[in-house]
């Protein structure tokens, strides 16, 4: 199932401003993980994937899995991307992630080591707004690769 732009925005957004560990206000208990490699395909899609686990929420509210892409160097800036999200199904069991999207207008990123972010939120509905609550986030260096045409 493929989740809407503003939602999949919400969880980058999330990623980025929650960072990187769980806080006391997480909406549940799970684990995400980004694979080794992805590949980037020569109209600059790029595909991710990994696992994930969650149990069922507590509180009302969708559980997404998203990914973001940063692209340069610590000494430029790295820039983030946030890729297309997916809706999560939290049973207890292992379920596997694939995220593909485009890093806005400009060139199609080169194959090699991208800084992948992981993450897998809850949106709560708070005041009438879809709010993020972190679950849990992995990132890590991941090997971008030429897609098989």
């Amino acid at each position: 199932m493929r989740v809407s732009l503003f939602a999949a925005g919400a969880v980058a957004a999330a990623g980025a401003l929650l960072g990187v560990t769980a806080g006391p206000a997480a909406a549940g208990s799970g684990t995400v993980t980004a694979g080794p490699t992805g590949t980037v395909s020569p109209d600059g899609t790029i595909t991710l994937s990994g696992t994930y686990r969650c149990s069922a929420p507590s509180s009302p509210g969708p559980v997404l899995v998203s990914s973001s892409v940063g692209i340069g160097s610590a000494g430029s800036g790295t820039v983030r991307y946030g890729m297309n999200g997916v809706a999560a199904q939290c049973d207890g069991a292992e379920h596997t992630w694939v995220n593909r999207g485009r890093l806005g207008s400009g060139p199609a990123p080169a194959a090699g080591p991208v800084d992948v972010q992981a993450t897998l939120v809850q949106l709560i509905m708070r005041g009438g707004l879809p709010l993020p609550s972190l679950i849990a986030a992995d990132r890590h260096q991941v090997d971008l690769r030429p897609a098989v045409q």
